[in-house]
């Protein structure tokens, strides 16, 4: 018997990969596990840690915490928590977390 939680995680990845996909970032795929060494859920954006969440339970502490130890194992400088907005399953139209200090980043590299 299937795993339906993980299941579910695993549909919501494959379906945030599809928004990337339709957003021009051909080359982003789901990420092989690396146990201790989590990289994140998503790969093939250079530097950057996506780490996909399809929980009840809303943790955005804790997920940064996780995501910030994620972005170190796989040297990146940038990382985002997509996760589930109820109610729909367009990937476009989910939630994108980071903290104040990565925002700030972003849009000082995107030259604003």
């Amino acid at each position: 018997m299937s795993n339906p939680s993980k299941s579910k995680g695993t549909d919501f990845e494959n379906r945030t990969v599809d928004g990337f996909h339709a957003a021009g970032f051909p080359h982003v795929e789901r990420r092989a596990l690396r146990g201790t060494k989590d990289g994140g859920d998503i790969a093939g954006i250079p530097g950057v840690v996506v780490q996909c969440k399809n929980d009840k339970r809303h943790d955005p502490s804790g997920w940064l915490r996780e995501l910030y130890i994620q972005m170190e194992n796989a040297n990146a400088d940038i990382g985002v928590v997509i996760f589930k907005k109820k109610g729909t399953t367009d990937p476009g139209r989910q939630y994108a977390l980071t903290d104040a200090a990565m925002f700030m980043q972003l849009l000082k590299e995107a030259g604003r």
